[in-house]
């Protein structure tokens, strides 16, 4: 059973599915347990535990009565949410984000302030939702 995973909404959802589905595999060893691209729902697992999951936005504004609100603010705002991946080469999974349709946010970058050895490079996939990439 799973104890807690993230579980995004998402307006671009095939953009999303095809963006996870080409990069969480190399980066943590998921695989997809469900889904395709045409959605509304995929998930992936690190063995049997839950690690990612994408739900069109819409389909659950219909599901939860939320429908008639605004799917976006009106204005750029700080982020709310960041996925962190620890992984074992950063420069190759800060690569494979990007050849996958990710935008850059920060570039490879030690971070001694954050602990010792710690390397971090960011990214957005392609719903804007901030990823954190790790290697200590």
């Amino acid at each position: 059973m799973d104890a807690l995973h993230p579980r995004l909404l998402v307006d671009r959802f095939a953009d999303c599915f095809r963006f996870y589905d080409a990069v969480l595999p190399e980066l943590i060893g998921a695989t997809r347990t469900r889904g395709a691209a045409h959605g509304p729902y995929a998930s992936w697992d690190v063995g049997a535990e839950g690690v990612l999951m994408l739900f069109d936005r819409t389909a659950m504004a219909e599901v939860v009565g939320t429908g008639h609100l605004p799917g976006e603010t009106p204005a750029p705002v700080q982020d709310h949410t960041m996925l962190v991946s620890r992984v074992a080469d950063l420069d190759t999974a800060y690569a494979l984000c990007l050849a996958h349709g990710a935008q850059p946010v920060t570039p490879p970058t030690h971070r001694p302030a954050w602990g010792e050895g710690l390397h971090t490079a960011h990214v957005r996939d392609p719903a804007g939702t901030l990823l954190a990439l790790q290697s200590y």
